[in-house]
């Protein structure tokens, strides 16, 4: 087993290395249909990491993923038939999990007001609009 690997993004912008020994893999049987003699290999992955104990983040880092999740980070991965490829994918899934929690909240949103023309506009669509429905009415006598 290698190191994770996750890629720069907002939080971490230089990327994290999270070495092989902070991982915790467990390996089961796949669930899902099957006769004789499928599923016997034990290719379903659990992938597991505990921030609270990892040496690669800071301070700031390790107080964001604490707000957001608590305990360890566990991701599953049995969608396809080799263990191999379960292990990529559970570790492709960490690497992105761990990316959108270390990720700063988006900025809060400034109200704006609506702009003269904006109000024009809109005035013009209901005047428009309410003289249509006038014209429908019933015919007078005349």
């Amino acid at each position: 087993m290698r190191e994770l690997r996750v890629p720069s993004g907002p939080g971490i912008p230089g990327g994290l290395v999270i070495p092989a020994d902070e991982l915790v893999e467990r390996f089961s049987r796949s669930p899902g249909p099957g006769g004789q003699s499928v599923n016997t290999t034990d290719s379903r992955v659990e992938l597991g990491w505990d921030p609270a104990t990892s040496t690669v983040l800071d301070e700031a880092q390790r107080a964001r993923l604490a707000a957001q999740a608590t305990g360890p980070l566990t991701v599953v991965a049995h969608e396809h038939r080799s263990q191999h490829r379960n292990r990529v994918a559970a570790r492709e899934r960490l690497g992105e999990r761990i990316r959108t929690l270390l990720a700063p909240p988006p900025l809060p949103r400034v109200p704006t007001k609506p702009t003269r023309g904006s109000k024009r506009r809109r005035m013009d669509a209901k005047r428009r609009r309410s003289d249509v429905k006038r014209l429908r009415g019933r015919v007078g006598p005349e």
